[in-house]
C-alpha cells in the first residue's frame, strides 16, 4: 500500500481525462485510485491546458480513523472523508492530516478536497452534490441514562480486574 501524506491526489477509477494524459495510478478503496507523482497544481495545469475544467470546491470533509499504525489511522480516515463526497465530485487532495499516538492505537484526522474534473467550461454546481452530511452523535448522555442504560459503566471494573489479574499471572515464576 501507498503511504498516505498530504498533497496526494485521489481520483475516482472511471474518471474521464483529456487524450494524452495518461497518470500511473495506485488502487485504494472503494472505488478510489491514488495518482502516482501528481498533486492538484499539477493536474490543474495539465488539464487547463487541453480546454477542460478544474473546479476547486471549498468546503473539504474532515473525517477521524483510528489504527494500530500511523497508516492503518490515515487510511480509515481519509476513508470516511472519501464516502462523504458526492458522486459529482471526481477527485480528492489529501489537505491536512494531523496524527496523535497513544498507547494502543493511533487516531488520525484528515481532511480531503473535492474537485470536479471535466471537459468544456464547469457549470455551477448543483445543489445535490453538496457534501453529504454526517450524523452528528449525542455528546453527553441522557439525564437518565441510569435508567435508559441500566448496565452502562459495569464492564470497565470487569476489565480493569483482568488487566490486573493478566499483569499478576505474568509475573509468576514459571
Amino acid at each position: 500500500m501507498q503511504a498516505i501524506a498530504e498533497l496526494n491526489l485521489l481520483l475516482r477509477t472511471h474518471i474521464e481525462l483529456p487524450d494524452g494524459l495518461k497518470l500511473v495510478t495506485h488502487e485504494f478503496r472503494e472505488g478510489w485510485n491514488f495518482a502516482h507523482f501528481a498533486n492538484s497544481r499539477r493536474l490543474e495545469d495539465k488539464v487547463i491546458t487541453q480546454g477542460w475544467s478544474f473546479t476547486r470546491i471549498a468546503d473539504g470533509s474532515l473525517r477521524s480513523g483510528v489504527g494500530d499504525t500511523s497508516q492503518e489511522a490515515i487510511a480509515s480516515a481519509l476513508k470516511l472523508a472519501l464516502r462523504r463526497l458526492n458522486l459529482y465530485f471526481n477527485a480528492a487532495e489529501v489537505e491536512h492530516i494531523e496524527l496523535t499516538k497513544y498507547p494502543w492505537f493511533f487516531l488520525a484526522r484528515v481532511r480531503v478536497d473535492p474537485f470536479r474534473i471535466q471537459q468544456g467550461e464547469a457549470p455551477p454546481m448543483p445543489e445535490e452534490a453538496k457534501l453529504i452530511p454526517g450524523v452528528r452523535r449525542q455528546r453527553r448522555l441522557p439525564i437518565d441514562a441510569e435508567l435508559l442504560y441500566p448496565h452502562f459503566g459495569s464492564a470497565v471494573p470487569y476489565l480493569k480486574q483482568m488487566l490486573l489479574s493478566s499483569r499478576e499471572s505474568q509475573n509468576l515464576p514459571q
